[in-house]
């Protein structure tokens, strides 16, 4: 039995523990040597080792100085950046129905949580598919609505080409966040 990617080519390895750091350096040793393609599965766990990240992933996904011990912010709470964005985008979503918010797999850390909550029917999460992200919003930029794209800046990059050509080239109103 093959897998679907010897089929395209690539040589299968795994699944592999990504935690054992002796087996998946093995691992990338073998798949080195084998000097052709190969797709290495490895498999984590989101925080593992740290209690609290074990515990709520979402919270300690980027991580601002914190008591190990007791796992609180080590700084005063302060609004950040994104929860100031998302309490105010949610006040416009309740004055203008065409605004709406799409995200590609991060909700909680571009601050729409809140306009979620508020109005499930025009908050979109697309995954993990940042081109998509920003297609989709001129998809509903073109049919009149007010999208605010909102993607780390770091995974823009996935997106660029549909940044020039879904949005910039059609001269779309679609809110980069």
């Amino acid at each position: 039995n093959s897998t679907f990617f010897e089929d395209m080519g690539f040589t299968y390895m795994g699944p592999v523990d990504g935690h054992d750091v002796q087996k998946l350096t093995d691992m990338l040793t073998w798949a080195r040597e084998l000097r052709c393609p190969v797709l290495l599965h490895v498999q984590t766990a989101k925080g593992r080792g740290c209690r609290f990240a074990e515990q709520d992933p979402g919270r300690f996904h980027g991580v601002e100085p914190f008591d190990p011990l007791t796992g609180r912010s080590k700084r005063p709470s302060r609004p950040s950046f994104s929860s100031v964005f998302g309490s105010e985008l949610t006040a416009l979503a309740r004055e203008d129905p065409s605004v709406c918010a799409i995200t590609a797999a991060m909700e909680s850390g571009t601050g729409l949580t809140p306009f979620a909550k508020a109005r499930p029917e025009r908050c979109f999460d697309v995954g993990i598919a940042e081109g998509h992200a920003v297609t989709f919003s001129a998809g509903l930029a073109a049919a009149g609505m007010v999208p605010f794209c909102n993607i780390y800046s770091s995974f823009m990059q996935r997106a660029y080409d549909n940044v020039i050509h879904d949005v910039a080239i059609q001269r779309l109103p679609v809110v980069m966040c």
